[in-house]
């Protein structure tokens, strides 16, 4: 059996997004992330959920440097979520440069709030599934 290669994304990396040290700013490692965690909902059908009145915030993010990325390089942010068990579910991004080599790893916590209630709603993966959301797109099992 094969494993599953994660969703992912092409970002190029533009001059204006680097530091003074003339690699990539620590808070647009964490904007990858984004990009990558809202196109795969967006092709997961994660949509629907707002027919809910429901929507995916994030709710902690912490990130692990590995190395650095400079400008004009292009790179891969990855995404693959994790469902367990409460209101909370993981996603993680990895962020890879062109030839594979890890440069950041983020893991993020995050939930599905009532827009109405502005609270979490129970079961998050349950309510995915209920709307029809591919989790596959995101890797879940």
């Amino acid at each position: 059996m094969t494993e599953r290669e994660p969703f992912r994304v092409e970002i190029k990396v533009r001059h204006y997004e680097l530091d003074t040290l003339g690699h990539l700013n620590h808070a647009v490692y964490h904007s990858y992330g984004e990009v990558a965690r809202i196109e795969a909902m967006e092709l997961a059908g994660g949509g629907k959920l707002r027919e809910e009145n429901v929507s995916p915030v994030l709710l902690e993010s912490h990130i692990v440097f590995r190395r650095e990325i400079r400008g004009g390089e292009t790179v891969y942010a990855t995404c693959e979520a994790k469902f367990g068990t409460g209101k909370t579910f993981r996603m993680t991004n990895n962020i890879l440069k062109a030839d594979g080599t890890l440069s950041a790893e983020i893991t993020s916590t995050l939930g599905l709030m009532d827009l109405e209630r502005r609270k979490l709603v129970e079961d998050p993966r349950g309510r995915f599934e209920c709307a029809g959301v591919d989790l596959s797109v995101l890797g879940a099992e």
